[in-house]
């Protein structure tokens, strides 16, 4: 396949630096995803079984299953991380070539490839997302990832493991959108302050724009989050099983239980996720990038010589 002519990469190099960058984010920052997950989750159990704060849940479960059971359902994200971030960059930068006309400026084609990046992505995703959360609960009735999908495929059928696709879908399309256009315009207008020194500082300022970016589209999603989370989780654990997968009967019912406190449940660990999340996700994909684009530079090189 031929190199992109807008940074001189080819499709499958975006796809290993996607990939890469999403594994680092996601291992990196598990621990803070597990409280978020629990604090989500157990909106839906008995009043007095719910943690009230991120430093309660953390004790809770540091109490219950120790250090480890930070990392419960890590495996899970192993498998479906980097498969999903390699579509989800390999989509984008071939979108936002096709959408931005060459214009590195247009930030509107940033911000739709994002969204068509995300659809791509979360197909992929979504079934272990699912395995993911179910063994993070506390007094999950799964040993373990085989046993969970195998328990989920008989008991629940193949629906299960996309029961929150769309709702995903509808939370990572605006997710992705602000993402992507606060950290291209962030990004640009970084490189702008001090453009002698832009590429000896070039990781901080994908760090930088890369945390901006994650913590204003986790802040705006945070209610569909929640309501992803309890689909998710449905009926184990003493958590509320639904009807429907209706986004709107969910929202519904949260608020009814919980009030509409309960829709922005897990917000504080959210945002401390998709910030860092963000800036290690950024920096470790142009990094991964600027690997390639030497290694392309010294064949193309070594071919002409």
């Amino acid at each position: 396949m031929e190199a992109s002519a807008h940074d001189g990469l080819r499709f499958w190099q975006f796809m290993i630096a996607g990939s890469i960058a999403g594994s680092v984010e996601h291992m990196a920052m598990f621990p803070v995803d597990t409280v978020k997950t629990q604090m989500q989750a157990m909106g839906s159990r008995p009043v007095k079984s719910v943690p009230v704060g991120v430093a309660h849940s953390l004790r809770s479960i540091l109490k219950s299953d120790g250090p480890m059971g930070l990392y419960r359902g890590i495996a899970a994200m192993c498998l479906g991380a980097g498969p999903a971030h390699a579509v989800y960059f390999s989509v984008y930068e071939a979108c936002k070539k096709f959408f931005s006309g060459g214009d590195p400026r247009n930030s509107a084609a940033h911000a739709v490839s994002g969204v068509c990046a995300t659809v791509a992505s979360d197909a992929v995703l979504t079934p272990m997302d699912m395995v993911k959360q179910r063994l993070q609960l506390r007094d999950s009735p799964y040993k373990g990832v085989c046993e969970c999908v195998r328990r989920v495929f008989k008991e629940e059928g193949v629906r299960a493991f996309y029961a929150s696709y769309r709702t995903t879908v509808v939370m990572n399309a605006p997710f992705t959108a602000v993402h992507f256009f606060t950290y291209e315009a962030a990004k640009r207008a970084l490189m702008e302050v001090s453009p002698e020194t832009a590429d000896d500082e070039r990781w901080v300022v994908h760090a930088t724009a890369g945390a901006a970016a994650g913590a204003a589209a986790a802040a705006i999603t945070t209610p569909l989050d929640v309501v992803k989370t309890q689909l998710q989780c449905q009926g184990i654990c003493g958590c509320d099983r639904y009807k429907t997968t209706s986004i709107g009967d969910v929202i519904e019912s949260i608020a009814k239980k919980d009030g509409y406190r309960g829709l922005v449940r897990g917000w504080i660990p959210r945002m401390l996720f998709h910030a860092p999340a963000a800036a290690i996700c950024w920096s470790t994909y142009e990094a991964s990038k600027g690997f390639f684009q030497e290694l392309n530079n010294r064949r193309d090189t070594d071919a002409v010589t």
